[in-house]
């Protein structure tokens, strides 16, 4: 596998609602730092004072009427913060960076989903991460009723959660076929559809060719 940041690592955790991002990027920060990285996890929109400040807006409920084009630049400019603040000068350190969503969120939802372009979304990706692209990708896929269920049980409905099913398709879809059509090898599927402690098992397991110490690991 090709890393593309030569001296820390980045590792993304990507999938649409429901698939239990969060959850998995506690457990696996808490598995690499028993085998002893120096390891940050991050979600996006969010992670600075200013991108928490951004993810209120971009995701709130009450802003069911933004702009397509408005949700576009909030999230490059919550992205270029936490970039600039925390992830960049984290990689220089030679550290692990987990984050929950990073520059291929923008690809699915608005560069294919809401048909702004990969092309136009992958110049905006560039600018705010100053051309850093993910070491690892994680596709935490689950089929799309099931995942809204889950969102649903959670009771914390927000603005991209709301949006109806054929959304939530379009964007499973969409992740789905920038995993197929990965050259670089950095995009991993795993099925979560599945208990908890399984995918957190699936997400080691596919660590392992990294981190050789992870094998030590159960």
């Amino acid at each position: 596998m090709k890393i593309n940041n030569p001296t820390g690592l980045l590792i993304t955790l990507e999938g649409g609602e429901g698939g239990g991002k969060t959850t998995q990027i506690v457990r696996l920060r808490d598995k690499l730092t028993a085998i002893g990285k120096d390891v940050v996890a991050l979600r996006e929109p969010g992670g600075t004072t200013v991108s928490e400040q951004i993810r209120e807006v971009v995701l709130s409920a009450k802003n069911a009427g933004m702009a397509y084009t408005t949700e576009v630049l909030l999230f490059q400019a919550a992205r270029a913060q936490i970039y600039r603040e925390i992830v960049l000068p984290s990689l220089a350190a030679g550290k692990v960076v987990l984050m929950d969503r990073s520059r291929d969120s923008s690809v699915v939802y608005q560069g294919i989903v809401r048909g702004f372009g990969r092309e136009l979304i992958d110049q905006l990706n560039d600018i705010s991460t100053k051309q850093t692209v993910p070491d690892v990708t994680l596709l935490l896929d689950v089929p799309v009723m099931t995942g809204l269920a889950r969102v649903a049980d959670a009771g914390n409905n927000n603005r991209m959660e709301m949006q109806g099913t054929d959304f939530h398709d379009k964007v499973r879809e969409a992740y789905l076929q920038l995993a197929k059509g990965d050259t670089s090898g950095r995009w991993q599927v795993i099925d979560a559809s599945k208990s908890v402690d399984e995918v957190e098992a699936a997400i080691w397991q596919a660590t392992q060719n990294i981190f050789p110490s992870a094998q030590t690991v159960g």
